[in-house]
């Protein structure tokens, strides 16, 4: 029969601790039969008689004294080892590994990592910056959070919100060229791109049309792989650009951007926050999950209305300059 050392031989020392096997197996909460058994078990493995017992008496034989005093530093030892990482688990300090790609961190991650941080200034965060799908288990993650589509590959994600891709352009912009009126007339804008974070290549911009999302290849006038400087180019009036709504709401509400082509706003992508198991979680980790949910989760800062890109839609044409009045006669 199969013996579980470790278990065996801490309920050997238990029971030379308390002297009764009947005591040994009440503090471990087991029966009295299964402490009795692992000790036939343990005397079986090592060859020896560890205890003189009868009905009323147990004391250890020579060998029972020997093997005690050997592995009494070793139990000693894994019992710190578990206490140590129970109090960790449940202690409000410590690193924290958190990922994120670029273009929603400063929008949605750095709120929540500040309120964290003032709530709990032991925790020691580590924010890496990072548009590709990593291995979360290699790099140690500890929260990740995903803008796409739900992250695979064994891990726990939850939605946090939709995100938008809304086509915009600063007023300065529409009074030079004029807005596009359809998908097609963007041929005609200079336009922004951003670069995919593994291929390097422009990434298509993608529409509501009907039922489906449709893809477009869009040829950048001006082209960036952070989203930060392609929301500057479209703010200063460079280009047309499809930014996502974390990114454009505050502008478009602000009056820095003007929402174009409102009927194809696409909502098939998503923010997920995610993590490694739903259990066994450091009680850091879960406070800032917990956290995170609380302020993004469905958090209507981030999502324009229909209402409001409706009301945001520009002329199709500049504006014209009126012609001067010839002074009368």
């Amino acid at each position: 029969m199969a013996i579980n050392e470790l278990r065996a031989i801490a309920n050997f020392a238990k029971a030379a601790e308390l002297g009764s096997l009947r005591q040994a197996a009440a503090a471990q909460g087991i029966t009295p039969q299964a402490s009795s058994q692992l000790l036939v078990q343990l005397e079986s493995h090592l060859g020896v008689r560890l205890f003189h017992r009868t009905t009323r008496s147990l004391g250890l034989t020579e060998e029972g004294r020997q093997f005690l005093a050997s592995a009494q530093p070793g139990l000693a030892t894994l019992q710190q080892a578990v206490q140590g990482a129970r109090r960790g688990r449940e202690a409000m300090a410590g690193p924290l590994r958190i990922v994120a790609p670029r273009s929603i961190l400063l929008e949605v991650v750095w709120p929540v990592l500040d309120a964290f941080c003032r709530r709990h200034p032991l925790v020691e965060p580590d924010v890496q910056l990072d548009d590709r799908i990593g291995n979360w288990v290699e790099d140690r993650v500890d929260v990740g959070f995903r803008s796409g589509y739900p992250p695979e590959g064994g891990v726990v994600a939850r939605r946090l919100l939709t995100l938008q891709l809304i086509v915009c352009a600063a007023p300065a912009y529409i009074a030079r060229h004029g807005a596009p009126a359809s998908i097609d007339d963007l041929a005609q804008h200079r336009c922004s791109g951003f670069r995919h974070a593994s291929t390097g290549k422009p990434m298509p911009w993608e529409f509501q049309v009907g039922d489906d999302i449709v893809a477009r290849t869009i040829h950048p006038a001006f082209c960036t792989n952070d989203i930060e400087v392609e929301a500057r180019a479209v703010l200063g009036g460079h280009a047309v650009g499809q930014l996502v709504g974390v990114t454009a709401a505050p502008l478009v509400r602000s009056g820095q951007l003007v929402p174009l082509l409102p009927q194809h706003v696409a909502e098939h992508l998503a923010l997920y926050v995610y993590y490694g198991s739903r259990t066994a979680l450091p009680a850091r980790v879960r406070a800032f999950i917990d956290l995170a949910v609380e302020m993004v989760a469905h958090n209507p800062a981030y999502v324009l209305t229909p209402q409001e890109l409706a009301a945001g839609t520009a002329p199709t044409a500049p504006a014209k300059k009126p012609r001067p009045r010839k002074p009368a006669q």
